[in-house]
């Protein structure tokens, strides 16, 4: 008996299963006007083709500079941590951009992470070679590093190509006044 009551049960599941499935495609040939359509109107002139998807040749990716502008205000502002953060951003979104892997490196040199900026001006230099700009940045962060002479090498190295640059010249002074500077141990 218990055999019936399962086939019963089957039987008003199937009819409930076909019920809802012709419901479904009534539903589907409606039209917003409530009239019912079962294919397309054949006598109406078709309706021309509009192009959804663009040929490759007409579109142009630029990846956003947003991050990158966001970068430089911050390290303008002396906000370094959040400067990081943005430079990073953009040399994700845009691996190519030299100003950004820069822009990281020397946001990495004042908060003191010299292996991170390391790896950025490395980058850099890959991507455009030991520029004046990078040769200058590489050796003001061996003068944060205590570095002084790595950093007068690649600063003399940027003066030579521009002898008239005013922030190699302000570095390489900066340069002469810590080497003058007195150092003595610490006295217990």
């Amino acid at each position: 008996m218990a055999f019936r009551g399962r086939t019963k049960t089957r039987v008003r599941r199937s009819g409930a299963f076909a019920a809802t499935m012709l419901l479904a495609l009534a539903l589907a040939g409606c039209q917003t006007d409530g009239t019912l359509s079962f294919g397309p109107d054949l006598s109406a002139a078709p309706a021309p083709a509009t192009l959804t998807v663009q040929e490759p040749d007409d579109v142009k990716y630029y990846p956003s500079d947003e991050p990158l502008h966001l970068a430089n205000e911050q390290f303008s502002r002396g906000n370094y941590g959040l400067a990081e953060r943005y430079y990073r951003d953009a040399v994700e979104k845009a691996p190519r951009d030299v100003t950004a892997w820069i822009g990281l490196a020397a946001s990495y040199d004042h908060i003191g992470r010299f292996d991170l900026a390391d790896r950025a001006y490395a980058s850099a230099i890959k991507l455009n070679g030991e520029t004046i700009e990078i040769l200058n940045n590489l050796g003001y962060s061996y003068m944060l590093r205590g570095d002084l002479v790595r950093a007068r090498k690649k600063l003399i190295m940027a003066y030579k190509r521009d002898p008239n640059n005013p922030t190699i010249q302000n570095n390489l002074k900066l340069i002469d006044g810590s080497s003058n500077v007195i150092r003595r141990s610490v006295q217990p």
